[in-house]
């Protein structure tokens, strides 16, 4: 099994909504019925036709075949003679403007602290939410990471922010009976995909296949903190 915390080159510009040089936060969930490596072998071809041939989805279907082949499944010449077929798909959305920082009501102590947690408040710029609080087994209405919205600190800021995601699906080639169904997504202000994609790959691939029905929050750090 691969390690749950995994290097990976990509640049500090990939860091997630916290702001800091601790990892690049992903969301990965599986559903899968795998066998284990006995001989199989796969080829990636493209979940979109519009990819087939591309520069850019043959450095990524090598990452994911790079990946299996560590798994311990071997790589088919092509297509035809493959006992897995392995579709990759990856994109990123247009971006959506976000403003941080000192909202009202931010600094409120019964915001901050949850005091208010176990009864719904109303929030000028949200409506009703639920307060919980950190101490006693509950989380306040954000937490750092996949939905912290509060990484700016103080003051006012706009920002854009991008949803990035990579499909990975996997089929037995003499049936076409799907025995591995992945997605791993990530929130990040680049929408650079040489930078996005390679994170998300790790990301699918780490502790790789997972348990079937899983929804998974994986960090992939970046390279140098492990130097």
């Amino acid at each position: 099994m691969r390690k749950l915390l995994k290097a990976t080159a990509a640049s500090v510009a990939l860091l997630g909504l916290t702001g800091c040089a601790t990892g690049f936060p992903a969301q990965v969930s599986r559903f899968q019925a795998m066998p284990a490596p006995a001989g199989e072998t796969f080829a990636v071809i493209p979940m979109n036709e519009a990819d087939a041939g591309g520069l850019e989805f043959s450095r990524y279907a090598e990452m994911v075949a790079a990946e299996l082949r560590e798994e311990g499944y071997v790589q088919a010449a092509d297509p035809a003679s493959a006992t897995m077929l392995v579709e990759l798909g990856y994109g990123v959305d247009d971006g959506r403007e976000r403003i941080v920082g000192n909202y009202p009501g931010y600094h409120d102590p019964r915001f901050r602290l949850g005091l208010t947690f176990g009864r719904s408040y109303y929030h000028p710029w949200y409506g009703y939410r639920y307060a919980r609080h950190p101490y006693f087994g509950r989380r306040l209405p954000y937490s750092w990471g996949w939905d912290d919205p509060f990484w700016a600190g103080p003051g006012v800021r706009s920002y854009t922010e991008y949803r990035s995601t990579v499909e990975v699906d996997i089929r037995r080639a003499a049936d076409n009976q799907a025995i591995f169904e992945g997605t791993a997504k990530a929130r990040s202000r680049t929408d650079e995909m040489g930078a996005l994609v390679p994170s998300l790959i790790e990301a699918m691939f780490t502790d790789f296949p997972g348990r079937n029905g899983e929804t998974v929050r994986i960090t992939v750090k970046p390279e140098d903190a492990r130097r």
